[in-house]
């Protein structure tokens, strides 16, 4: 089976001043299959947030190809009708919601996608339901949008593209303005769509933690590919990351920071609960015990 999004050898570059251009990404090439979760992670100018927008088309790339479900949305003969399938198809999440937001009544925006690809109003509806139902927005459906919080304001943007039905998602930086409840809640989303509706998830993130939720991770640098793999793959190579202005999970770090002072903490150690595990079997296996609470 092919997978659902190929980049081949893609290249970009900005205009800048005096004439010049500007080059952001470089002979890049990779796949992600459908229903995959991958988090891309690059220093700021990596090229990340380029290659969002030439995913969902908002940018035309230089030279290269892009292959969505087998079909190149780089083709110059691609017409208005399908470029609109494609843009459908593949939904986008940006950093700040009040760039998303359109209407005066949390509702009416959720439907706003769905009225402009022509959804009868009858399926609009239900969609509009279950989108807010999805990210727990429900009783805010006649809230004015500017009233809510950041994070209840990016659910809601979230809730709008789904509503269209896409195959992927693309979450640009999406929790980075966001409060840790905010954060948490939007990551929650992310997971329940990938998980449980088999939606494509494509995050872009500095947030190490974010990234090691992910099935794979890409790592950007000046444009190209720099490194990918497995949370755990990317993680255990910290001097390679940090190479490049990159760091590691906390509870990575720490098991890291353990080993390099002789401790054989084992395992992968990506989440707070794997690092207190491998910690406590490193204790258990060196004979140190730990005395009960006090109550």
């Amino acid at each position: 089976m092919e997978p659902f999004i190929q980049v081949e050898q893609l290249n970009y570059a900005y205009d800048e001043d005096g004439g010049q251009r500007r080059r952001v990404l470089r002979d890049l090439s990779f796949s992600v299959e459908r229903g995959e979760y991958v988090a891309i992670l690059g220093h700021n100018g990596s090229g990340k947030s380029t290659l969002a927008k030439l995913l969902n088309l908002i940018l035309t790339p230089d030279s290269g190809k892009i292959i969505i479900a087998g079909r190149e949305i780089t083709d110059p003969n691609l017409t208005e009708d399908e470029l609109y399938e494609v843009r459908r198809r593949m939904g986008m999440v940006f950093q700040n919601p009040d760039n998303q937001l359109v209407a005066t009544i949390v509702e009416e925006d959720v439907a706003f996608g769905p009225e402009n690809l022509g959804v009868p109003s009858e399926e609009i509806r239900r969609r509009v339901d279950e989108a807010l139902a999805l990210v727990g927005m429900t009783k805010y459906a006649h809230h004015e949008p500017h009233r809510l919080s950041g994070g209840q304001k990016q659910r809601v943007a979230i809730a709008g593209i789904i509503a269209m039905l896409p195959d992927c998602i693309i979450f640009d930086e999406s929790t980075a303005m966001l409060d840790p409840m905010g954060r948490r809640d939007v990551l929650r989303i992310m997971d329940n769509l990938n998980r449980e509706r088999g939606i494509t998830v494509l995050t872009i993130t500095h947030y190490m933690n974010e990234a090691a939720r992910a099935d794979r991770v890409l790592v950007l640098n000046d444009g190209e590919l720099y490194m990918q793999g497995t949370p755990a793959e990317i993680f255990s190579h910290p001097d390679r990351l940090a190479a490049i202005g990159l760091d590691v999970p906390q509870c990575t770090d720490l098991v890291h920071q353990l080993r390099d002072a002789g401790i054989a903490v084992e395992g992968d150690c990506l989440t707070p609960a794997q690092c207190a595990d491998a910690i406590c079997a490193a204790c258990a296996a060196s004979g140190i015990t730990f005395a009960p609470p006090r109550t």
